[in-house]
């Protein structure tokens, strides 16, 4: 155990919101980890700081998952099919094509 000349600072940024898991939207701290605070030792207190940042990477990585998913599926949807002929003149040159003179 390190010697501690000053207090460890309470992380929370003023965003005093909870999210859908249960964590605050500007520190990450859980409700017990908020309300205990003050109570909790300086050695106590880091590990706290340790889990709020290691959530904070964990919910990045979700968004960027998510993100790169929406971004997928709009390429996918945006990738005209070949076989749809709901557009007219994509019919038209189709069935403009003679194929009469093809030998196999």
């Amino acid at each position: 155990m390190q010697l501690e000349f000053f207090d460890v600072p309470s992380p929370c940024i003023g965003i005093c919101q909870s999210d859908t898991k249960g964590f605050c939207l500007g520190c990450m701290r859980t409700r017990e980890e908020r309300r205990n605070w003050t109570n909790l030792d300086s050695d106590n207190k880091q590990k706290v700081i340790k889990r709020c940042i290691q959530r904070i990477k964990r919910k990045k990585n979700n968004v960027q998952k998510i993100e790169v998913e929406e971004v997928k599926e709009e390429a996918v949807l945006e990738q005209p099919s070949l076989l749809d002929f709901s557009n007219k003149e994509t019919a038209a040159k189709v069935s403009d094509l003679d194929f009469g003179d093809f030998e196999l």
